[in-house]
């Protein structure tokens, strides 16, 4: 139901930071966190237990990195609908791609403003994804540069037409839906219809997805 709050998990090993996220969620209209994980082990067993909209996920954690714990709840059939937002630092970047790819919604720094976070939250748990910042698309691009050697990329473009490539192509360059119609000078209901399509035929979860899939076909290169 649309009045139900957005369910948040919060996975952080440092306890005080935990207990932030926390009063701010809780304070926040329309938001309740349901549990706090202190390890990526102990986010994916509550992920399964609480079935949460979105976790908080930290990168950095013991046991197993937040960056595992993604791939565990994006893989599983049991909390495929639940939804992740890494948090990490400046120092961390080399970890957003594999983030992204593990099927992650989206990243945001931990120095970000409370109340941006909190619409992160929102906007995540509505099925759109975090890509709009000039940052996230260079890194996207940077790290698109050079996949990891042992991954074969079999995604195929097979089925998609070429209006669908070429709202890919602009989904990758970073632009909204408003931008695309604008762009290609059609209606916000055709463009929500090609991205529709595009997630399902290729099998992609949110934009994110769809972004890294550009990449990986060779459909975007990065600049």
């Amino acid at each position: 139901m649309s009045g139900d709050p957005v369910r948040v998990l919060v996975a952080d090993d440092q306890a005080l930071l935990r207990g932030s996220f926390r009063i701010l969620v809780d304070t926040a209209p329309g938001l309740e966190v349901v549990g706090e994980a202190g390890t990526g082990a102990e986010a994916c067993e509550l992920a399964a237990k609480e079935f949460p909209d979105v976790v908080l996920m930290d990168v950095r954690m013991p046991e197993m990195d937040g960056i595992e714990a993604t791939r565990r709840i994006c893989g599983s059939p049991e909390t495929a609908d639940v939804r992740v937002l890494i948090l990490t630092t400046f120092d961390l970047d080399a970890y957003v791609y594999s983030a992204l790819r593990a099927g992650a919604s989206g990243f945001l720094l931990k120095d970000t403003p409370p109340a941006d976070l909190l619409t992160a939250i929102r906007v995540v748990a509505a099925g759109e994804a975090l890509l709009a910042p000039t940052v996230t698309r260079r890194l996207i691009a940077e790290f698109a540069r050079r996949p990891e050697p042992s991954q074969q990329f079999a995604r195929e473009l097979d089925g998609v037409t070429e209006r669908e490539r070429e709202v890919l192509t602009l989904i990758a360059r970073g632009l909204s839906n408003a931008e695309l119609a604008e762009h290609l000078q059609l209606s916000l209901a055709t463009v929500k219809t090609h991205i529709g399509h595009l997630l399902a035929k290729l099998r992609a979860r949110d934009r994110a997805q769809l972004v890294i899939i550009a990449y990986e076909t060779g459909l975007v290169r990065p600049r």
